[in-house]
């Protein structure tokens, strides 16, 4: 089998509603929960490397059909080498720094930085990027504020992340410069209660 091409960070944001942001204690869980995730429809899974068990969490998600499974809390370039040598298919960064995003940038794997306002945006608009990651999103001054933002930027898209729940979604994902939000609502209770919640997180985008 040929290797499957890199996808561009567009295509990632656009394959489901609800981005899972995984914070994985045990990495004996990680492939049931890929694959209650993934047959609740959402693919797309971020893997927080906030736990000593991430980037075994990693490499078992990626066992699983269908699964596009990324690193977030990506902070400097010794974390990105390990995800990357883990085989993380995106990189998602709290924030933007250049000596962060130079190297992924250059690697070719799909990278989505966080910004906070729009200074952290032209950085990236300098860096040659276009979709970011909004957070903490709700902290920033939720949707309103994204609103203020993206007016200037209009050629910029965004994955609002931090604060979203299944209640705010919606009117976070009505608004067109939004492709996807970030979400940890969709990952408590048993594997069968995951798949029903990432059922109906996948149904939000309408």
């Amino acid at each position: 089998m040929t290797a499957t091409p890199l996808r561009t960070i567009a295509d990632i944001m656009q394959t489901s509603a609800v981005i899972p942001v995984l914070v994985i204690e045990d990495a004996a869980l990680a492939r049931p929960l890929a694959e209650a995730l993934v047959a609740g429809g959402l693919r797309v899974l971020e893997v927080t490397l906030r736990t000593g068990a991430a980037l075994e969490a990693i490499a078992e998600m990626k066992k699983v059909p269908g699964a596009i499974v990324g690193a977030g809390t990506v902070v400097n370039t010794q974390q990105f080498a390990q995800v990357r040598d883990a085989g993380a298919e995106f990189i998602v960064s709290p924030g933007l720094t250049e000596r962060l995003a130079m190297p992924i940038i250059e690697s070719g794997i799909p990278f989505l930085p966080g910004i906070a306002n729009a200074a952290d945006i032209m950085t990236g608009l300098d860096l040659g990027l276009t979709h970011f990651k909004f957070f903490p999103a709700e902290a920033n001054g939720g949707l309103k504020a994204l609103k203020a933002l993206a007016a200037p930027f209009y050629q910029c898209r965004f994955c609002p992340t931090g604060g979203i729940t299944e209640a705010s979604a919606p009117e976070w994902l009505a608004f067109k410069p939004v492709l996807c939000v970030g979400g940890s609502w969709v990952t408590g209770g048993t594997m069968a209660e995951i798949e029903i919640k990432a059922r109906a997180a996948n149904a939000l985008r309408g």
